[in-house]
């Protein structure tokens, strides 16, 4: 055999080669392309769906124990997004918190409170770890926040208020803001913990009545 026809059967082994290379360079960037797609479509069925907005959700305005919420706004005369608000404030809807304070629960209420409480609704068989218990502690601070309401009028910004910082503070608070004629209002409340309290709780109130109205409603 020549000289010329090695040199052929070379550059069509070569080329062949190099074909073979090409088309599997093109069918791996075919099956990238294919699961690129199907992921996309995935991903905007999942979207469409209201499944990612659900876990957005779920992560920054939870919500857990409606039944019970409703109940007790029911039977306490509150708005159910209240009591949702004061709950996302104390505990972010986590069970089991304790407070460097000792307070304790979903509702955070502490043992004085909480033991105030039990005498006024009866609860004789009352004992500190049954704060734990979700019903109890979202009870008991539904009870709490109807007392501080009717203790200040109904004034939202009192109550609340008063659940973080104490009647007796909220007291002096009333007492100096009226020798300069004056009313309470939230800028107005000395102790910068509790001005963002009052105000974390009610725009929380606010997303729990615009986000869950249907899983809130009675």
């Amino acid at each position: 055999m020549s000289t010329h026809t090695h040199s052929a059967t070379r550059r069509r082994s070569a080329d062949g080669s190099g074909a073979a290379t090409r088309r599997t360079i093109l069918r791996r960037r075919l099956a990238a392309i294919v699961a690129a797609a199907a992921l996309t479509a995935a991903a905007v069925v999942l979207v469409s769906g209201g499944w990612v907005h659900h876990a957005v959700r779920e992560i920054t305005l939870p919500l857990r124990h409606e039944d019970i919420i409703r109940q007790q706004a029911q039977e306490k005369g509150l708005d159910p997004a209240l009591i949702a608000g004061v709950i996302y404030a104390e505990s972010h809807f986590r069970d089991g918190q304790t407070s460097s304070a000792g307070a304790l629960g979903l509702m955070q209420l502490t043992p004085r409170t909480a033991r105030y409480i039990a005498r006024k609704s009866g609860g004789t068989a009352f004992v500190l770890d049954d704060l734990a218990t979700p019903q109890v502690n979202i009870a008991y601070g539904a009870y709490y926040l109807r007392y501080l309401l009717q203790r200040y009028g109904e004034n939202e910004t009192l109550a609340l208020a008063a659940y973080n910082a104490g009647e007796g503070n909220v007291d002096r608070w009333i007492a100096s803001a009226r020798q300069r004629e004056r009313d309470l209002t939230v800028a107005a409340i000395p102790y910068a913990e509790t001005r963002s309290y009052v105000t974390r709780v009610e725009d929380a109130k606010r997303e729990y009545q615009r986000t869950y109205r249907s899983a809130l409603a009675p």
